[in-house]
């Protein structure tokens, strides 16, 4: 008597190759999504990147800009942290008055910022103010002698800030002006391997930021 062909084995097998035919289209899924993926990052990366190269041309530019004049030791530039920083002799002592001297400066800043704004439409402009860890004796009152009254290093910190931004966004659009942010830090945000009481630490650092456009 001859044996019956078994039809589990065939459907068991019928089974087995809808799965692989399954698991391969999966794989080739994933496979897919993955590459779609890397592919968007590494677009993204060449944008940033492309971004950065630019904002690193114009702090480049007012380097070379001031470089040579009366302002140049007022105000250092770090293309690599896209930053520039106003040190200390910007202001009077214990003011907020920006010198006669570091005004001249302003107009090459001013000129780079408007033209770093148009260029990024979501970039942002921070103007960050930070003094060292001498305390504040007395409050300061005399307003047109100091520019401001303040009574720690957080209020005049903030109040040199905003004084620097004033003269950053003098001739911008007031859609513009709101893209660059004034801050405060007093002494919480020293320079690392500085002294806290070093001159040095009584600084305004403008930090150029560009957001995606997907942010």
């Amino acid at each position: 008597m001859k044996d019956k062909p078994n039809e589990w084995v065939s459907i068991s097998d019928l089974m087995a190759g809808v799965m692989a035919v399954v698991m391969l289209l999966l794989v080739m899924s994933v496979l897919q999504k993955t590459y779609s993926d890397l592919k968007h990052q590494q677009e993204l990366e060449q944008s940033s990147q492309s971004q950065r190269d630019k904002v690193s041309h114009m702090l480049s530019g007012l380097k070379q800009t001031l470089s040579g004049t009366a302002s140049e030791g007022l105000v250092a530039i770090d293309v690599n942290a896209q930053k520039f920083t106003l040190r200390d002799g910007v202001f009077g002592r214990g003011s907020a008055c920006i010198t006669d001297q570091a005004r001249q400066a302003f107009s090459s800043i001013e000129e780079k910022v408007a033209d770093f704004l148009n260029e990024f439409p979501k970039g942002k402009v921070y103007v960050e103010g930070h003094t060292d860890n001498l305390p504040v004796s007395r409050p300061v009152t005399n307003f047109e002698a100091f520019c401001t009254v303040y009574d720690d290093n957080f209020t005049l910190s903030a109040a040199r800030a905003r004084e620097a931004r004033k003269l950053i966004t003098g001739n911008l659009t007031l859609t513009d002006a709101r893209r660059v942010v004034v801050a405060g830090y007093g002494d919480s945000q020293p320079i690392p391997g500085v002294p806290p009481e070093d001159a040095r630490q009584r600084r305004i650092e403008v930090l150029w930021v560009v957001q995606d456009d997907n942010d």
